[in-house]
């Protein structure tokens, strides 16, 4: 059964950047999504790219850019369907009220000529969906309950291909106690591997750790925008970042771009101005 919008057309969203979409994508992880996935592209890490909870699409719209041919950039959300669980339901209803489909859907449309797959629904049927190790980089930012992020990173573990890397929202979030106890008990009980963290996200791999983190820490030690150290846990040296300083990389571009309300500038101003007022 189709589940109508509660976007009417005229109110579709026409984002001119990608400040104007709304939602949560901090600079440092723009930075840490463009590595690795630049990384895998110059290795020629081939792989699908998946995303678990898009809200409005800002995360998407960014990972869209690294979407090689004959690959398939797949994203699954409820929208504004019933997530069919009485504490899903009332989480998604106080956080996400005005989530809907079409207005993530033009969202990305302004960046990028092709929507993704589009799968509505709870996240638990991704693994019905895409195929076993047909994916590099999984990103989770669905459901904040424990029971549905443990199982998210369980399908992120069992879709994710060699050296894939997967990267879980709102861990350290005081509001969101299970996402911490999940992604810390992936770490301790499944062998997922800690590369770095920061405010919102962990990033870490079942695959190879040495390459990626020697590979990571070179990469941080060139920038001069914000801080990072190493402290050992779980018998690897994971990064702590804090990138409140981070400049941004290079961003997706919009089909309304020109659209924008330009900045109006102000002039130098007429040198006999403050004598003229001053003799009033």
């Amino acid at each position: 059964m189709q589940h109508e919008s509660h976007t009417a057309p005229a109110e579709l969203p026409r984002p001119a950047a990608l400040d104007d979409v709304k939602g949560w994508f901090h600079n440092i992880d723009q930075v840490l999504f463009d590595w690795f996935l630049s990384r895998q592209r110059a290795l020629g890490q081939g792989g699908d790219l998946l995303e678990l909870g898009v809200y409005l699409g800002k995360s998407a719209i960014f990972m869209g850019q690294y979407l090689e041919e004959k690959e398939t950039f797949t994203v699954c959300d409820l929208f504004d369907s019933p997530a069919g669980d009485l504490a899903n339901d009332k989480e998604m209803n106080k956080s996400y009220s005005s989530l809907t489909r079409t207005a993530f859907e033009a969202n990305y449309q302004a960046f990028h000529d092709e929507l993704p797959e589009v799968v509505q629904g709870p996240s638990h049927v991704i693994t019905s969906l895409v195929a076993p190790g047909s994916c590099r980089f999984v990103h989770v930012d669905a459901s904040h309950l424990y029971e549905h992020v443990h199982g998210d990173i369980e399908a992120s573990r069992e879709l994710l291909g060699e050296d894939g890397i997967v990267v879980l929202d709102d861990f350290r979030a005081e509001h969101c106690p299970g996402v911490a106890a999940a992604t810390w008990g992936a770490v301790a009980t499944t062998g997922l591997k800690p590369l770095c963290i920061t405010a919102t996200k962990f990033y870490g791999t079942w695959g190879s750790f040495e390459p990626v983190r020697t590979e990571l820490g070179a990469m941080l030690a060139g920038r001069g925008d914000f801080w990072h150290g190493a402290e050992e846990v779980a018998g690897h040296s994971m990064i702590r970042i804090d990138g409140k300083k981070a400049k941004r990389p290079a961003q997706p571009v919009s089909r309304y771009e020109s659209t924008a309300p330009a900045v109006p500038t102000q002039g130098p101003r007429p040198k006999g101005l403050l004598r003229s007022l001053l003799g009033r």
